[in-house]
């Protein structure tokens, strides 16, 4: 197994990753067994700051460095647990010491492998108006849809204001399933929704199937 490096942002990003590796290791090599992890965390703030000017570049090196960090510990493998920063990764893709997993890759496999021609993404405004998501799907001929800007700044609150402070507000639940409703049932639906930020996952527990095909 290989030394899996997490390079944390949100703690509640991070926290969902560790633990997901964890239970997932479990299933697939037995009772108490996963791989073993390593992660550092800069703080989100710090990410922030740079995501606000809009200077990718310096996000990338700041995910560069947390790499290497986590390399003098032995990881062999890189997960980055927050979609929106894969911009600045994908920057410095090639000057990173370990193979890396990158999410919008393997939401692009998934999406391909399950017949998906036209999905929705939810996530940060920016990931959502960014290009980390339409770079992957394109090329593989999967189209995207993405929610009104009304809901993309209502989301990106909720995101910030609530799930990266562990807050899962019933009502901000509900928000979700409104906007998922309107993404699958548009003129030019998506076939599937993908929750785009780790955080938002914890609001789809119960909607069972945020990323499945429209029936």
């Amino acid at each position: 197994m290989k030394h899996i490096g997490i390079m944390a942002v949100s703690t509640e990003g991070a926290a969902l990753c560790y633990r997901t590796i964890c239970l997932e290791g479990a299933a697939v090599l037995g009772p108490h067994t996963h791989p073993e992890i390593s992660l550092h965390n800069f703080s989100l703030s710090a990410y922030q700051r740079l995501i606000d000017l809009d200077d990718w570049g310096a996000v990338g090196e700041m995910l560069l460095a947390s790499a290497k960090k986590l390399v003098r510990a032995g990881a062999e493998l890189f997960i980055c647990p927050d979609n929106t920063i894969h911009q600045g990764l994908d920057l410095v893709r090639e000057d990173l010491p370990a193979p890396w997993i990158h999410i919008a890759e393997q939401v692009t496999q998934d999406a391909r492998h399950r017949g998906f021609k036209r999905v929705g993404i939810l996530g940060t405004r920016v990931l959502m108006e960014g290009p980390v998501y339409p770079s992957k799907l394109a090329p593989a001929g999967i189209d995207h849809r993405v929610p009104n800007p009304s809901q993309r700044e209502r989301i990106n609150q909720i995101i910030y204001d609530e799930l990266v402070r562990a807050r899962f507000l019933p009502s901000s639940l509900a928000y979700f399933q409104h906007v998922i409703r309107d993404l699958r049932n548009a003129s030019r639906a998506a076939r599937a929704v993908y929750p785009a930020a780790n955080n938002s996952r914890y609001c789809f527990r119960p909607i069972r199937g945020a990323a499945r095909s429209r029936p």
